[in-house]
């Protein structure tokens, strides 16, 4: 393959992620009556993971967990995005890993490679960077909750435990985190924000 032909599948990938913008996530972001659509969620988890990275519980290469959360939500393009409280379903899992497939299938041999690796490291929640990852993952849309009236826990109708079992594996990644998030949690259930 010449630079060339990698250069434009490369360009291809680029015009490929745009559907990204188009999927809408349960959430609305903070002061806004839209709902935040998943190209916004992956640059926002990025941005926290890099201020946030101090209170890792392990130290972690940042640049390997910015890279599974720009990456991560990819599959969302074939399959929708699906809300995290709802049920397991095999036929959502299997339908958004076939997407990352299909969407990194347009990058060049090695470089699919390389960042499906990314995708699968990142889905398996083993190392540090992945744990880190999956954690920060869960705070935007906890904060757009917590600021924005409990908008989509009362839409779908999301029990406080819940909320709170999903969530404690934010602990995975960071403690700190954790302590700090059940605490806006358990002030959240006090003003009626969660039921």
């Amino acid at each position: 393959m010449t630079d060339q032909q990698a250069i434009q599948q490369v360009l291809d990938f680029i015009v490929e992620i745009e559907k990204l913008k188009a999927v809408l996530r349960k959430t609305r972001p903070v002061g806004l009556e839209r709902y935040e659509n998943a190209a916004e969620h992956s640059w926002q988890v990025c941005l926290a993971a890099l201020m946030l990275r101090e209170y890792a519980n392990e130290p972690v290469d940042i640049d390997q967990v910015i890279k599974m959360l720009l990456i991560h939500d990819l599959g969302e393009i074939d399959a929708g995005d699906r809300i995290v409280y709802a049920e397991q379903n095999e036929a959502h899992i299997k339908e958004e890993a076939e997407g990352i497939r299909r969407v990194l299938g347009l990058l060049p041999g090695d470089m699919a490679k390389k960042t499906l690796a990314l995708w699968e490291e990142y889905e398996a929640g083993e190392s540090a960077e992945s744990r880190y990852a999956r954690a920060i993952d869960r705070i935007p849309p906890l904060l757009h909750n917590l600021h924005g009236d409990g908008h989509s826990w009362k839409e779908n109708d999301i029990a406080k435990e819940k909320v709170f079992s999903l969530n404690a594996r934010i602990a995975e990644g960071s403690h700190d985190l954790w302590e700090e998030m059940k605490g806006r949690l358990e002030i959240a259930v006090s003003q009626g924000l969660l039921k």
